[in-house]
């Protein structure tokens, strides 16, 4: 015992003489688990089921919520009533967070709802095998964590293995969603995340807030923090302009561009050489599409060898079309305004296609551009009268991040040189 204190000790002070030499040590997150077969989250097996997040909007009830998430009318009258001796629904408040769950088939349905309370509170609104809500009390702890990754693969796949939640990869792709085209991601590619888990004692519940991350592409360092201006948190770069542009990069999750955007290509299907005013990207049927701004929706209709088509009006300057949709997402229908990042159909091979993809276009006042050059005007930056702050909070979650990382770093030498020690 007294070998072992003596062992962390050494390292610890061997760690400070290290940092006033100047020495950095490329670091990754050592915060290794037992990899689980199933990922689950709030009890819920997440591969089994396509999960959405989202926050209750000003002037957004229980029901219209549901209505929104496409769920039938009898379970929103059954749930409503379940409720009623279990959560106040009158309670749900504005910008709370929640996750939908939906099947992962041809036709989606919701199966749960994950209201999030509190930190410690969350309502679980079930209609996959049964009609039930349930309220959980937990005694949480949130930990601070500084991941670190290289691009060998994948996001997913690379955040696994660096020991990180794959969970990362979807808030990053969320966070970075108007600034790096994660379609595009090269092998060297390094990103840096500072961010809380929520345990239930040792178990994982979800992962928490996102403080700050460092994403390395093509040679340029993309910052992101976290910063609530006007009472709304969002993500702002190291200058105070948001993250956050007039339309995402992509309108699809997790996919590859298989053609281009090309005044002559060669039709796969007609092989009829002709232009071709949009891109390609290829999904399995059902992924889910988004609308890449906000929006009215003018076209919702088959379109001949466009199969399932939505186009929305987004300006007086900018339009965008999705086609070839296996199916339309419920509840949509022409003149409805969509939201940035509002699913809106489901990726199919309708009308003339060779496979399931999703043919994406946009239209510039009126004429066809390149969806993948297209530069969105970004959001509102850091109010002046915020700066001050907003610079206080980056040198806290630099401070942060280098505590962090300085105990992950003597945790682990020290399981190291333990290991070493048995091996003797």
């Amino acid at each position: 015992m007294n070998g072992m204190r003596y062992l962390k000790l050494f390292l610890f002070l061997f760690l400070i003489v290290a940092c006033k030499n100047g020495r950095t040590d490329s670091v990754v997150n050592t915060n290794q688990r037992d990899s689980l077969e199933v990922i689950t989250e709030f009890g819920i097996p997440v591969s089994e089921f396509d999960v959405r997040e989202g926050t209750i909007r000003r002037g957004q009830f229980f029901t219209n919520l549901l209505t929104d998430l496409g769920a039938e009318n009898a379970d929103i009258y059954a749930l409503t009533q379940a409720a009623r001796t279990v959560f106040d629904l009158k309670k749900m408040r504005i910008g709370n967070g929640y996750k939908a769950y939906y099947t992962m088939d041809e036709n989606p349905k919701l199966a749960y709802l994950v209201y999030q309370d509190t930190k410690s509170s969350f309502v679980t609104f079930g209609v996959h095998d049964s009609i039930f809500v349930e309220i959980h009390e937990l005694n949480v702890t949130v930990k601070t964590r500084v991941g670190e990754a290289t691009i060998n693969s994948s996001l997913w796949n690379d955040c696994i293995n660096s020991g990180m939640s794959p969970l990362i990869a979807n808030r990053l792709s969320d966070i970075y969603a108007w600034t790096i085209d994660f379609f595009g991601l090269q092998k060297g590619d390094s990103f840096m995340v500072v961010y809380d888990e929520i345990y239930a004692g040792d178990e994982l519940l979800d992962i928490g807030t996102i403080h700050a991350a460092y994403f390395r592409h093509n040679g340029v360092m993309y910052e992101a923090h976290r910063f609530v201006q006007d009472e709304s948190p969002n993500y702002w770069n190291e200058k105070g302009e948001n993250l956050r542009k007039a339309f995402l990069k992509a309108p699809l999750k997790f996919s590859r561009i298989s053609s281009g955007f090309s005044y002559a290509r060669r039709h796969p299907v007609t092989r009829v050489v002709r232009p071709h005013t949009g891109v390609d990207y290829a999904a399995p049927t059902g992924t889910p599409v988004m609308s890449i701004g906000d929006g009215v929706v003018i076209q919702r209709a088959y379109a001949g060898g466009g199969g399932n088509t939505v186009k929305i009006r987004h300006n007086s300057t900018y339009s965008s079309a999705y086609l070839h949709l296996s199916k339309f997402a419920p509840g949509l229908k022409v003149g409805k305004r969509v939201r940035q990042g509002e699913v809106i159909g489901y990726v199919g091979s309708t009308g003339l296609s060779t496979g399931p993809h999703l043919d994406f276009r946009i239209w510039q006042n009126g004429k066809p551009i390149n969806p993948l050059k297209m530069e969105a005007p970004p959001a509102d930056p850091i109010k002046k009268e915020n700066m001050e702050a907003y610079r206080a909070q980056l040198l806290r979650s630099a401070e942060i991040a280098d505590s962090v990382r300085s105990v992950q770093y003597l945790d682990s030498l020290v399981i190291k040189l333990g290991a070493g020690k048995s091996d003797v």
